[in-house]
């Protein structure tokens, strides 16, 4: 789930409940320090401003909301998909297989076009051409349901520092719709599951690094959404903290039959965590396997770092402009502390 941070708190809008029209507009008002503000949504309508709109709603679910009988042996597949900006390509006919109840990750420097990938799997831009279904569902023709059955933890701040860890879980069972009988329990198997649970009174500025992340990934999966996105999810954190994380994953995997794709450029968290890897270069898929079946094609006693060298060259260290590594020196600062 995303939230958007700052000292201005924020409203987050609704997607139609079950039944209702595609026009039918939901209002959810959220207090924080006394203060209250109202915000509306319309189906295929994002709220503008702010990456916001990348929150990934969820209702109760129902017969219709589930994908047919017969569910796609992939969580995630993509095919020729496509993004331009102008005359730059930066998604090129991207053909992805993600299995179900799999770590997928996928690598690449700055400016391949993970984050843009990322952000048409999770609706937040449309495709120039191509096609891709999460969940089962179809991105361009399905997006409230996609919307309903992911869960996103960007790098970006998603949790509010001025509330404690409970409070933040319990604006997010609110947002997602998850009835009022529901809530104590999914907030507090959930603060359990990630090893909260004797910090859930604390305000979460107080929190180090690697449990500001668990308890985002808590906030992403408090719904249990069948597919989740994380974008650089242990950037920051310290070896233990990291380790935490990447625990948390593999329990999550196994438990909750959670699809995990990630973006990373920490060849140690591919190697060890990811079941598939699938590297973009120039925005095309370079290589694609499991990370002993990359490195057995480069040599013998070769690293994802030859195999990461081989085919993206000096953009290993030199990609990216400004803006990106601005972008990654922040969120390193924000989870190190």
């Amino acid at each position: 789930m995303y939230l958007p941070g700052g000292e201005e708190w924020q409203t987050m809008p609704l997607p139609p409940a079950t039944g209702q029209s595609d026009h039918t507009h939901r209002v959810a008002t959220v207090h924080r320090a006394g203060a209250g503000r109202r915000g509306y949504y319309r189906r295929g309508v994002t709220w503008q401003g702010t990456e916001a709109a990348g929150i990934a709603w969820t209702m109760p679910g129902s017969q219709a909301d589930s994908p047919s009988a017969s569910a796609p042996s992939n969580a995630i597949a993509t095919h020729a998909l496509t993004k331009e900006f102008g005359t730059l390509t930066a998604v090129d006919h991207v053909d992805l297989a993600v299995p179900q109840r799999s770590i997928f990750g996928l690598l690449g420097p700055n400016g391949a076009g993970k984050s843009t990938a990322i952000k048409m799997l999770t609706t937040l831009l449309p495709p120039t051409s191509g096609s891709a279904t999460v969940a089962g569902f179809d991105i361009v023709k399905q997006q409230a349901l996609v919307r309903r059955h992911i869960g996103y933890v960007p790098q970006l701040l998603s949790a509010d520092g001025q509330l404690t860890g409970h409070e933040n879980l319990l604006l997010s069972a609110r947002l997602y719709a998850i009835p009022r009988a529901e809530r104590r329990s999914r907030i507090d198997d959930a603060l359990a599951f990630m090893g909260l649970a004797d910090a859930a009174g604390e305000l979460v500025r107080k929190y180090s690094g690697g449990m500001m992340r668990r308890l985002e990934l808590a906030q992403a999966m408090l719904h249990r959404p069948v597919v989740l996105f994380l974008d650089e999810p242990t950037i920051g954190l310290d070896p233990i903290a990291r380790r935490a994380v990447w625990e948390r994953l593999r329990q999550s995997r196994i438990g909750f039959d959670i699809t995990v794709l990630l973006t990373t450029h920490d060849m140690e968290e591919a190697d060890e965590l990811c079941d598939q890897l699938a590297i973009l270069h120039d925005g095309r898929i370079a290589a694609q396997g499991s990370p002993t079946e990359l490195k057995s094609r480069v040599g013998p006693h070769a690293t994802l770092d030859d195999v990461f060298i081989q085919l993206a060259g000096s953009s290993l260290t030199e990609g990216g402009d400004y803006r990106d590594t601005l972008h990654r020196r922040r969120t390193a600062t924000r989870l190190g502390g």
